[in-house]
């Protein structure tokens, strides 16, 4: 079973290095307007995850564990603009998305390491926030400062 989801990844990683999304000079003609190819890979790959998950909707169809698939819409969060930022300030720095990191990983370019901490970093960083309850947060925090 884990070797299916390793060829999967690997295939998706493939894909994204011969489609130059891992190449931080494509990244960054992205956002300056030059290059805009990256752009067409994501015109084709929304419609194309649409149509994927109305038939995963539609079909009933199991998932590589035996377990059915249910997929419900995201609510909408206050933060979501906030984190939307945070995500293009990153990429527009590293000219690096998460997934393209772990692609460049495998290509052994070693300063995607560098991006892949980050991410962990904050993964980890959201994830202790949502887990402290509103009210306490402000303590939580000025405990974090006055440990350093």
């Amino acid at each position: 079973m884990g070797l299916r989801f390793l060829l999967s990844g690997a295939v998706f990683g493939f894909l994204l290095s011969r489609g130059r999304l891992t190449d931080y000079d494509t990244m960054m003609g992205m956002f300056r307007l030059t290059d805009l190819h990256v752009m067409g890979v994501m015109g084709v790959a929304i419609p194309v995850a649409a149509v994927g998950i109305f038939l995963l909707r539609r079909g009933r169809v199991r998932a590589a564990t035996g377990g059915e698939i249910e997929v419900h819409p995201k609510p909408d969060h206050r933060w979501a603009p906030v984190a939307g930022l945070v995500l293009g300030a990153g990429w527009g720095l590293t000219g690096v998305c998460p997934g393209t990191s772990l692609a460049q990983i495998g290509e052994g370019k070693t300063y995607a390491l560098v991006t892949a901490l980050g991410i962990l970093v904050g993964t980890y960083a959201y994830g202790w926030l949502r887990s402290t309850p509103a009210e306490h947060l402000g303590e939580a925090l000025a405990g974090a400062v006055a440990k350093e």
